[in-house]
């Protein structure tokens, strides 16, 4: 379950459809799904073939085509990141710099657990930690960037609007206004 800091001092938001609504007003989008219609050994397993992803895919399908019609996407796919993932570390290091994109990125958390940091409309930083179960939606054009959590392993189903994906759009913030990391 996903769980939303906002800084030290502030207490956290836990609870499904608190995390929705605050996320709503910040102009983003947090759903969850129900995990368990996947079998054990797809949800524990890391190192998945490609018959493996396309099992996953097919267990959400009603939801993934509800997203598909909702926001236009029109492909999946799945993606994991875990110790032995090739270039890990590059990816990362991709992922860790702020950036925002030209179309929405969509990530349902299958199993495994992250932290997006998301600017907000107000400018303040949402740090939103994701686990199984959990979708979230960052709208095109939100500055955001993403870490691995403590277990250091995720495993999502992407959506896209542009069937070749979706690229990071790399730019310095403002100099009066530099980001506060949580």
């Amino acid at each position: 379950m996903a769980t939303i800091r906002l800084g030290r001092d502030h207490r956290p938001i836990e609870t499904p459809a608190e995390m929705a609504s605050f996320l709503e007003g910040e102009g983003l989008v947090y759903r969850n799904w129900d995990v368990s219609k996947l079998r054990e050994g797809l949800r524990n397993n890391y190192a998945l073939t490609e018959a493996e992803k396309t099992e996953i895919l097919a267990a959400f399908m009603e939801e993934i085509d509800a997203l598909k019609a909702e926001g236009g996407y029109v492909a999946a796919d799945v993606v994991v990141l875990f110790e032995k993932t090739p270039d890990l570390e590059t990816l990362l290091g991709k992922f860790s710099r702020e950036h925002h994109h030209s179309e929405n990125e969509v990530r349902f958390v299958v199993d495994g657990h992250g932290i997006f940091t998301i600017r907000g409309r107000t400018g303040r930083y949402i740090e939103l930690a994701v686990g199984p179960g959990d979708l979230i939606t960052v709208p095109a054009g939100i500055r955001h960037w993403f870490n691995l959590a403590g277990d250091r392993r995720i495993k999502c189903i992407r959506l896209f609007q542009d069937p070749s994906g979706w690229a990071a759009i790399y730019e310095e913030p403002p100099a009066h206004d530099p980001p506060v990391r949580p």
